[in-house]
């Protein structure tokens, strides 16, 4: 009988190596016994997973689904087993793992590496969409998700509140003018960004009395992805509603403008989902309890820049009232003289 956890673990060797040899080699076995077991699993399985010539090795369709599925399963093997032995200091595998650009960019990316070090031989395979995914049919592990979530059966874990900012570049304003209330915004030009759900242009939406109020703005420019409606914005193009992580380093840099603040976006809630039955796996636990870490740091750094951004406002509009006196005064005392 054929031992199938040593056969799939030959066999992702083998995928991996891309050759019987240095399989063979690798895994201390003879080159013919590596042989007789790919045979053998493929006899057992009733289909041909590797396509074999002189020159070349490569999966068929059958043998690509064998490999992925055969490497989640092998790396839930593995973790139950160091779980059982104590700690999750061994946590290894491959995690997939998809998410919205602006997020990746703006706060995962940066930190990967600290996920790195807390678990040097998980492998994370990283997707970058705002498209809603089917977890078990791609299999995907956890996904990031914006906005009211679905009900999918799927677990799931709130992350926060990602602020969003009404924004344009200083060339923009100086070409257009500045909106003061959303009454000006017909006279204005916006970035058009295609929305994930509807597949329309999204409309800019801000917060009136607590109520969320949508506005039509016209754009002659249409995007799809975050990064692009980023650029666009930092080009001069129109008005954007981009995330204020997003934005952040270019609302200090002074290459993005903020306006209409008091009239600010609603907050957009932030998930990871994952496949229930998937719950318990040591390896996407530990991923999200980092992406909670990840997420409480931002909220913090989030509320301390807005709260600087109003200290820094209430300044200046004091110092402008003080030179408007100041300057009334003079023009006073002209007067006398």
């Amino acid at each position: 009988m054929i031992d199938r956890i040593h056969a799939m673990r030959t066999f992702i060797r083998i995928v991996d190596s891309n050759s019987f040899a240095r399989a063979a080699e690798s895994l201390g076995m003879p080159r013919a016994r590596v042989t007789t077991l790919m045979q053998d699993l493929e006899a057992l399985l009733g289909v041909q997973l590797l396509l074999r010539t002189t020159r070349r090795l490569s999966l068929t369709p059958e043998g690509a689904a064998y490999y992925e599925r055969s490497q989640h399963l092998l790396a839930d093997l593995d973790e139950m087993e160091a779980t059982l032995r104590g700690g999750t200091g061994n946590l290894q595998g491959r995690l997939r793992v998809e998410m919205p650009s602006a997020v990746a960019t703006a706060l995962v990316l940066p930190a990967l590496g600290e996920f790195h070090a807390r678990h040097p031989q998980i492998e994370v395979a990283l997707g970058f969409s705002n498209r809603p995914v089917d977890l078990v049919g791609e299999g995907v592990d956890c996904c990031i998700q914006l906005g009211k979530l679905p009900d999918s059966g799927l677990a799931a874990r709130r992350l926060g509140m990602l602020r969003h900012v009404t924004c344009a570049s200083p060339a923009y304003f100086a070409r257009c003018g500045t909106p003061k209330t959303l009454d000006d915004l017909p006279a204005h030009v916006a970035v058009n960004c295609v929305s994930s759900q509807t597949g329309r242009n999204a409309n800019f939406d801000f917060a009136v009395g607590g109520e969320k109020v949508e506005i039509k703005v016209d754009g002659y420019v249409q995007v799809t992805e975050d990064h692009a409606y980023l650029s666009c914005g930092l080009q001069g193009l129109g008005l954007i509603q981009p995330t204020r992580i997003s934005a952040l380093p270019y609302l200090r840099s002074g290459q993005l403008r903020e306006v209409l603040s008091a009239w600010a976006p609603l907050a957009t809630p932030v998930s990871v989902t994952y496949v229930k039955s998937r719950q318990a796996s040591p390896r996407v636990r530990a991923f999200v309890d980092w992406l909670v870490e990840l997420f409480d740091r931002a909220a913090c750094a989030d509320d301390a820049h807005a709260a600087f951004g109003e200290t820094l406002a209430s300044l200046t509009a004091s110092a402008s009232a003080s030179l408007a006196r100041a300057a009334e005064n003079d023009a006073d005392l002209e007067m006398e003289a």
